[in-house]
């Protein structure tokens, strides 16, 4: 007897709609995208599958729109689309873990985390998220002063926990 072969469904536009609102549901929860990239974001969801009215609302709207008409707006249309605006704590996370793939993929460079960010204040839960955040400096000063002797052991340390935590489990639901 052979193993039984194992096919996965492709995604449909509509999941793949889905998935990109999720991680941007994310990202704005955080900071990460402004509320006059929400009409664009909008114009994209619905390129890619999704139709709720508000979306389509939004899709139309100026950047200019008031910043929060744009926030009740984009708010409205996750909540048409299913979508849960993530709490603050998962949104981070899943932040964190956006830094580390974008360590791993060379978007960003390990002296590039010592930004001042308070990555150290994170509510994290798995031993990928402690080490990597374990290995954050603080500051650029902290960096220089923690790393003087070896700086090459701690990048390789940084960039293996970067990729451990890239390459684990997602945080959760749309993130």
């Amino acid at each position: 007897m052979g193993t039984p072969e194992v096919t996965s469904q492709p995604q449909t536009p509509v999941q793949d709609g889905l998935m990109m609102l999720g991680e941007v549901a994310c990202r704005y929860r955080v900071g990460d995208i402004r509320p006059e990239e929400l009409p664009m974001v909008a114009a994209e969801a619905i390129a890619a599958g999704l139709d709720t009215p508000t979306l389509c609302e939004l899709a139309g709207w100026p950047r200019t729109a008031p910043a929060q008409d744009i926030r009740d707006a984009f708010e409205q249309a996750l909540a048409e689309s299913g979508i849960e605006l993530p709490d603050p704590v998962l949104a981070r996370r899943h932040a964190l873990r956006r830094l580390a793939a974008r360590l791993v993929a060379g978007d960003l460079g390990p002296t590039d985390l010592a930004t001042g960010e308070e990555w150290w204040e994170t509510e994290v839960e798995t031993a990928e998220e402690r080490a990597f955040v374990a290995l954050i400096p603080q500051c650029t000063c902290c960096l220089e002063f923690e790393l003087r002797l070896d700086r090459r052991s701690w990048e390789a340390a940084l960039r293996a926990a970067a990729l451990a935590l890239a390459s684990s489990a997602p945080v959760g639901p749309g993130c």
